[in-house]
């Protein structure tokens, strides 16, 4: 069936039924979140944090179009003119995506239903090849990640919630307070092979080779740092006080003139509120801060006499057992905090459907083997590590996933955020962002000095 093979790193091969599933599903969720944006503005404000969002639609296409149909099935043209020139985000420039002479919306509904259409048809029956499964994952997840970021644009533009449907078993809003969970957790020290291995259904290129390292004994936080003790350092002038921030972090403080996390605000009678999408209110004491930059959890930090944690130290707490005494690591890793079952409700904040985050306290099945809690979904969470390549790191068939951006000063994050989707996120998913950047669903957990 393949008429030009790619070179695709090995990947266990899965049954079609499951790609396909996929791939409808995650059609499904961007539409859900797109439809009622596009119909109100094609374009959208000119932001360095946001794509035009018919732009940013047409761009999921080509991705599948490109990747699939025409590098895994050698397709010899693209599925609508100038797929290329319009939605390939390696060459167009952020700000040029304005003003291209993009088709109308219902032409790139009508691109983005063929491209599905004809992936779909040739799939096989029964067990997908290795070269398919990593493509159709690949094109899956990369749409997951487009999702999660249509959803915190809705935050950043001020949009109402979007409508995602009926939620499937388990979830539910309006769930009843969980409360704080304070305190931390003492881990031993050991030798870890960070990244991720062969036992992990996919990984992206900047998870591999997995190196080993070693971790000296640390304590970290149960849970991360709540709304309430966020409020606290800012009532203490957290975001006045030069001593508290790097040098780079009280340039990006004075710039924004913020008093408070970018969302916030004091009503009235001097309570903090908080804006969720287009509705102010009351700021849930036990929930998660969220919105927040890496130089704002630095100085947090600073302010607490506390740090934030290595990656390898995040990945240890998450994905490791204790011996039997207690006093080291046990052999092996397990790919989610409570072993190697995949998300479900009970378990883990994921996949969009409650629309925010949990008290830190909620999901105390989700609970990793050293007692820390949400360490997968609610918010993503800043680590102190640069992004950067493991020693052997190769780029994989979507070139620009990782390499362009490990010179670019960015901090790797870990564990996924409420929006973020369960066949994406394990113990080894490295995301990475630049330091001042609010937009995303990120807080962070800390470590005793």
């Amino acid at each position: 069936m393949l008429s030009t093979p790619l070179s695709t790193p090995p990947t266990p091969p899965r049954p079609a039924v499951e790609l396909a599933a996929m791939l409808t599903d995650a059609r499904t969720r961007s539409l859900a979140l797109m439809q009622d944006t596009l119909e109100a503005r094609e374009l959208g404000p000119r932001l360095a944090i946001v794509n035009p969002p018919l732009w940013e639609l047409g761009h999921l296409g080509y991705f599948h179009d490109h990747f699939a149909l025409r590098g895994l099935f050698g397709l010899p043209d693209y599925q609508i003119a100038e797929a290329e020139r319009l939605f390939d985000s390696s060459s167009i420039a952020h700000d040029d995506r304005w003003s291209l002479p993009l088709p109308s919306r219902e032409q790139t509904l009508a691109y983005l239903s063929r491209v599905q259409q004809a992936m779909l048809e040739r799939l096989p029956d029964g067990e997908a090849s290795s070269a398919q499964s990593y493509v159709y994952q690949l094109t899956t997840l990369h749409e997951d990640m487009h999702g999660e970021a249509f959803l915190y644009t809705r935050q950043t533009l001020g949009d109402p919630a979007p409508d995602l449907g009926t939620p499937p078993p388990g979830f539910a809003t309006g769930e009843p307070a969980a409360g704080a969970q304070p305190g931390d957790v003492a881990i031993p020290g050991g030798r870890h092979l960070l990244g991720s291995d062969e036992s992990v259904p996919f990984r992206f290129d900047n998870e591999k080779a997995p190196m080993e390292v070693h971790v000296a004994p640390f304590s970290i936080a149960k849970a991360p740092v709540a709304n309430a003790e966020f409020a606290a350092f800012v009532d203490d002038g957290g975001y006045t006080r030069r001593q508290l921030w790097s040098e780079a972090g009280w340039r990006w403080c004075e710039k924004q003139g913020l008093q408070a996390p970018v969302y916030w605000r004091q009503n009235a009678n001097g309570r903090w509120e908080e804006r969720r999408f287009d509705r102010w209110g009351p700021l849930p004491p036990h929930q998660p801060v969220v919105h927040v930059n890496w130089f704002e959890a630095e100085a947090w930090c600073r302010w607490a006499g506390r740090r934030l944690p290595s990656e390898a130290e995040w990945e240890v707490a998450a994905s490791r057992e204790p011996t039997p005494d207690g006093a080291s690591l046990a052999p092996g890793k397990r790919r989610f905090p409570w072993g190697d079952t995949p998300p479900v409700a009970r378990l883990a904040n994921l996949d969009g459907w409650r629309l925010a985050p949990l008290d830190v306290a909620a999901l105390p099945d989700g609970d990793s083997a050293f007692g820390c809690r949400q360490m997968l979904g609610n918010v993503w969470e800043w680590t102190a590590s640069p992004f950067g390549p493991f020693p052997g790191f190769e780029p994989e068939l979507y070139r620009d996933y990782s390499a362009p951006w490990f010179k670019e000063g960015r901090y790797v994050l870990r564990g996924g955020a409420w929006a973020t989707r369960g066949r994406l996120i394990h113990n080894g998913y490295r995301n990475f962002f630049t330091p001042e950047r609010q937009d995303i669903l990120a807080g962070f957990r800390t470590c005793a000095l």
